[in-house]
């Protein structure tokens, strides 16, 4: 067989596999997908350096280069097998199999696996096996059989392309967004106005409020979940005097309050982008916990995903006066978009998000850290993970040129519960100058800074450290997020002319 025709049928072949186990997948589950479940599965056995890596690398579009990866290996595999088999069908096959099987373990392996998950991974073992033994059989090695099998390969190519695209329109049937248009969430308390000088948005820092779709974005999640508020459930359970079973009517029913909280996520490296600001609008976790009636002992809530990733989250600092945690059904005064975690997540100001952020949240069980460790406690972080001082340069930018002379720096510093107390800054290892502060809002966000500068021509650093109300200053000694927050001063090297 001609190489050319080797090539094609394996490829043809991994097209009709991926596209049958997504049409099912559409039928069954979204999550049965056994590309997807390959994918998920694949983040969690990467080395938590590796995430880091990827996260700061692509930012939000680390899953996208995640996927076009695993197209790529897929097709270079169907290559491989299609180049294996022109003399006889049989390593084709193999390699089909394995891969069909990968698939099939890959499905069992994640947490939201049913007996029909299982569907989706089998057919398309089944689909790929047979597309290629079949379009071997007609790939000849004569001329006269090329037209037969150009056309049949084509066929079942298309045939490939409905199914994929079928997959993907019963894997988004539900319709999530209406559910979204008809929820009206009217807090019985809202959050005090922002005041106009609480950013120095005119002089490079982010606006006090970060809009839903700037919000920073870090999961697992490969593919968004999608589940409309109407079906969604959470069960309230474990070391608690009353179980419940919540409805997002029983929420609404409960007194909304809106919260302005700055989130943070664990994976910012020292000046990381990973923070964002929002009003949030839900209901208290703490008194729903009273409600529960927490029984003598439980120290950790862990919290489930729809799509099965956990988180704990110390009970003290939920129940803590002033916490502010929120089972959160809104931000900026309309429901959760769909990437934020609607219907329901969690927010806790205080602690990075993988200790207290869930995002479409089913499960609450009050448990102790002794009993159960969560996602990223298995993996090596730390369990507990209070958000740091911290302070950051937002101008300049890294290299930027600017005019010798007046320059006015700018940034964000945090430190919640407590408060930022003041900001400082040199250049060129000189003398600390103090920063103006922006108005502050509360003690669970973040505040802007701004100081003038008259700067030399020629090439500088600029670093700045913050003090938070207890006195203490953010350490200039470095340390990597792993395995619960960098530290050290953020730096900027610019040019002035």
């Amino acid at each position: 067989m001609k190489p050319t025709r080797s090539i094609l049928i394996g490829l043809v072949s991994v097209a009709v596999a991926l596209a049958a186990g997504h049409l099912v997948a559409g039928l069954v589950s979204p999550a049965a997908s056994p590309f997807l479940a390959v994918g998920n599965t694949a983040i969690d056995l990467t080395p938590t350096a590796l995430k880091n890596f990827a996260v700061r690398t692509f930012g939000e579009n680390d899953k996208l280069v995640l996927l076009g990866g695993m197209g790529v290996v897929l097709a270079v595999l169907g290559v491989v097998a299609g180049l294996l088999s022109r003399r006889s069908p049989w390593p084709g096959t193999v390699l089909a199999g394995l891969l069909g099987l990968l698939g099939i373990a890959a499905v069992l392996a994640r947490p939201t696996t049913t007996a029909l998950s299982v569907l989706a991974p089998l057919v398309s073992l089944v689909a790929g096996v047979a597309a290629f033994r079949w379009l071997w059989s007609l790939a000849p090695a004569v001329v006269p059989g090329r037209r037969k099998f150009l056309l049949s390969t084509a066929a079942v190519a298309a045939v490939a392309g409905v199914a994929a695209a079928g997959g993907q329109l019963l894997a988004g049937r539900v319709d999530v967004e209406a559910s979204r248009r008809g929820i009206r969430l009217r807090p019985r308390e809202t959050a005090p106005e922002i005041p106009f000088d609480a950013d120095f948005a005119r002089e490079g820092t982010p606006s006090f409020l970060t809009p839903n779709e700037k919000f920073y974005r870090v999961d697992t999640a490969l593919t968004v979940p999608r589940l409309r508020a109407e079906d969604w459930r959470m069960r309230v359970h474990g070391m608690v005097d009353n179980e419940m079973v919540l409805t997002y009517d029983d929420l609404l029913r409960r007194p909304l309050v809106e919260k302005t909280i700055t989130l943070v996520c664990v994976s910012n490296e020292v000046g990381g982008p990973y923070i964002s600001t929002s009003n949030f609008i839900g209901v208290s976790l703490a008194d729903l916990l009273r409600d529960a009636g927490v029984r003598p002992g439980a120290d950790q809530l862990a919290t489930t995903s729809v799509d099965g990733w956990t988180c704990g989250t110390p009970v003290a600092s939920i129940m803590a006066p002033g916490s502010n945690a929120l089972l959160a059904l809104g931000m900026n005064g309309e429901p959760l978009p769909i990437e934020r975690g609607f219907p329901v997540r969690m927010v806790v100001p205080g602690l990075y998000g993988y200790v207290s952020a869930t995002k479409w949240l089913v499960d609450a069980e009050l448990t102790t850290f002794a009993a159960f460790d969560a996602y990223w406690a298995r993996r090596g972080w730390g369990k507990k993970a209070p958000v740091k001082v911290m302070s950051r340069i937002d101008r300049p930018k890294s290299f930027e040129r600017a005019p010798a002379g007046k320059f006015v720096a700018a940034g964000v510093a945090w430190a919640q519960h407590t408060g930022v107390d003041g900001v400082e800054v040199r250049v060129d290892g000189g003398p600390w100058q103090k920063a103006t502060l922006a108005t502050e809002v509360n003690v669970d966000t973040w505040r802007m800074w701004r100081v003038e500068l008259d700067l030399a021509p020629g090439n500088h650093t600029l670093e700045c450290r913050a003090t938070d109300r207890t006195g203490y200053t953010q350490t200039n000694e470095r340390a990597a997020p792993i395995p619960d927050g960098a530290t050290g001063w953020h730096s900027m090297v610019f040019t002035t002319e």
